[in-house]
């Protein structure tokens, strides 16, 4: 599943045998709505029924973040061993929460701004879990029957924000632009084994980040079955698992983003996303 701007809105579509269709005609956007109706059921129905009149589209479209802005992200901290040690953090006896802005989401491919006084922006590969419909108080053994889908996210990070300003880590993790999605949704039939994926992040060419969500300190159906002992988590939320070690954070000296870098990041089977760094100019 993608989403793509055409004339400055966003427009929906599939991608079938690596070739990309336009769905507008199927009139749902991919958001809350369309997940809490069975909206993935009645896609793969009309898709089937109609493939041979979707509109192709060319792989040089815009590509948005492939799920419409959900009511919240909820990140999750520390959850790679080898990240927590680079950040001189202990390993957390439960999972750490975090919120981000839903107003920080762009598409795979946008711009990322460093915000405005950034002296830290940094980086951090991620697997997203797309909420399928209502969660609330379940069980770990039944959470995977909550999950729409999957997609690659950059969460990126204002260390001084986040760690040196006091308060929570929001305020590190929400700036415009620190929320790349996409470039699609694979829905879970589409991954094999979502606790065994490669995922890698270059900084300009160079290879910084190279892991595995093998290495969950706490996996998928758990993190869901906590997180909603606290919240309800409503179709089409994004659960962001956390990040394996490699962030400019945990080198010595830090690394942080400048202007004119580029990221490209990537997921087995959820394929990879490139962003260019600019800097904020009111």
């Amino acid at each position: 599943m993608i989403r793509w701007i055409n004339a400055n809105k966003p427009a929906t579509g599939i991608i079938l045998n690596d070739e990309f269709f336009d769905t507008s005609s199927f009139g749902e956007d991919y958001n809350e709505v369309f997940f809490e109706n069975d909206g993935l059921d009645r896609l793969q129905k009309f898709v089937e029924s109609s493939k041979s009149r979707l509109p192709k589209l060319s792989k040089d479209i815009h590509l948005a973040s492939p799920v419409a802005r959900p009511s919240k992200i909820v990140c999750i901290g520390l959850n790679y061993a080898d990240h927590a040690k680079e950040t001189n953090a202990q390993v957390p006896k439960e999972p750490i929460i975090f919120f981000k802005s839903t107003t920080a989401i762009i598409g795979p491919y946008d711009d990322v701004i460093i915000p405005k006084n950034s002296k830290k922006t940094d980086w951090e590969v991620e697997l997203a879990v797309v909420i399928g419909k209502k969660t609330s108080y379940v069980q770990e053994k039944e959470a995977l029957n909550h999950v729409a889908g999957y997609c690659l996210h950059n969460d990126l990070s204002e260390r001084e924000f986040q760690l040196e300003r006091n308060g929570q880590w929001v305020k590190g993790k929400s700036c415009d632009t620190f929320a790349p999605l996409g470039p699609f949704l694979a829905t879970q039939d589409e991954i094999q084994d979502v606790n065994n994926l490669k995922l890698w992040l270059k900084l300009n060419g160079q290879l910084m980040q190279n892991g595995n969500t093998s290495n969950f300190i706490f996996k998928i159906p758990f993190l869901i079955s906590y997180l909603s002992q606290f919240m309800t988590l409503l179709p089409g939320d994004i659960i962001s698992t956390g990040t394996p070690a490699g962030v400019g954070l945990g080198m010595n000296p830090p690394v942080y983003l400048q202007p004119g870098d580029v990221v490209e990041l990537g997921i087995d089977g959820l394929g990879s996303s490139k962003q260019n760094v600019k800097a904020y100019h009111q």
